[in-house]
């Protein structure tokens, strides 16, 4: 096959393409430039996309002997990722911007591309599988649990999938890194990418004030009384405890946490953590990584990307995904992704628009 490599220019997606060489397919790798104004270093484990990924890039492609292209998608991903992430935040929800970089640009642009250029498929550096049901591809589980990235492919539809490849899906972190170094590909030793990529210093409060300015507002307590003051709603999300900035201490000295965030009268609502538990979780838009799901059935689902799963009966159709949970989930955001899971098989996935509070037993 001819296989296209999307190259970031660390271990995961170095591995991964020189194991498409090793299975004898005829492979081109890509590094995607995604930011505008690159730095020329990368801060350690933070950010990506810097000069120095596509020069390691390229001499991943050099030691594998493949030919090696850089493409331009910034103006792209800034529309599709970054002012869609400023957007959710502006709207008191909560993005997973991995999810939608995957959702728009790895797998929509990059796929479509290469489709139209002649290639058979896209190799990435994910920790995922892919296997052959018997209505199609499936989605499943990466065998390393620490490592496993299914719950950010949850969006994938059975098209993209038939043309999509996740050679390290069967491997483990250390095995990966073992391989690199036994090949003598120089990023071996390459720390991780973590947190959001395009905001390399780790400081979110600090990027989203610089997009949408300084909105003073009132931290409410549960009854309605003002218990401190804000910057911006858009700074704070569901189940956040630290720096709430609260001036009026709890009657019972207990911690506080944000139980909602309102940017109409932006306002953010904190209270007591059982507060937080949730029994029902309602969703839009869902994709599905098979055939469409419709009924009922029990699953479990999984609310954050490093989350555990929870049982639960899911009602689904067309246009939309509910969730009774056996037990209750803590802290779940509006905007999220419900990812469905049946085994190590993902169902599909959903967007989170509204939540059921637990009854306290």
């Amino acid at each position: 096959m001819r296989v296209l490599a999307a190259l970031s220019g660390g271990v995961d997606s170095a591995v991964a393409a020189a194991r498409a060489v090793d299975a004898g397919h005829d492979v081109t790798a890509v590094h995607l430039a995604l930011s505008s104004n690159p730095q020329t270093f990368r801060s350690g484990a933070r950010g990506c996309c810097s000069l120095e990924d596509s020069r390691d890039a390229r001499r991943v492609a050099d030691v594998l002997g493949i030919p090696y292209y850089v493409w331009d998608l910034a103006e792209q991903f800034k529309v599709e990722v970054v002012d869609d992430f400023v957007a959710e935040y502006a709207a008191g929800r909560t993005p997973n911007p991995c999810l939608r970089c995957n959702e728009r640009i790895k797998f929509a642009a990059v796929l479509d591309r290469a489709r139209a250029l002649g290639f058979d498929a896209v190799c990435t550096g994910h920790y995922a599988r892919i296997e052959r049901g018997a209505e199609g591809p499936e989605l499943h589980r990466a065998v390393d649990p620490g490592k496993d990235q299914s719950y950010v492919l949850a969006m994938l539809d059975p098209d993209q999938l038939a043309h999509s490849m996740f050679p390290l899906g069967v491997s483990m972190k250390s095995e990966v890194r073992a391989e690199a170094a036994q090949r003598g590909i120089l990023v071996a030793d390459k720390p991780d990418s973590h947190d959001i990529c395009f905001i390399a210093d780790g400081d979110t409060k600090g990027f989203l004030a610089t997009h949408l300015g300084e909105q003073p507002g009132e931290i409410l307590d549960e009854g309605g009384r003002v218990v401190g003051e804000h910057d911006g709603a858009y700074a704070y999300t569901v189940g956040q405890r630290r720096g709430l900035g609260l001036t009026v201490a709890a009657p019972d000295r207990e911690p506080r946490y944000v139980l909602s965030v309102e940017p109409v009268s932006n306002t953010v609502t904190v209270g007591r953590r059982d507060a937080l538990n949730v029994a029902e979780i309602h969703c839009s838009t869902p994709t599905w990584c098979g055939p469409t799901a419709q009924g009922e059935r029990r699953l479990e689902v999984q609310y954050r990307a490093h989350g555990e799963t929870v049982p639960a009966v899911v009602r689904s159709d067309e246009r939309s995904v509910h969730a009774r949970l056996d037990g209750a989930a803590l802290g779940v955001a509006a905007g999220q992704a419900l990812a469905l899971y049946d085994g190590t098989r993902v169902v599909g996935s959903a967007t989170i628009t509204s939540t059921v509070t637990a009854t306290p037993a």
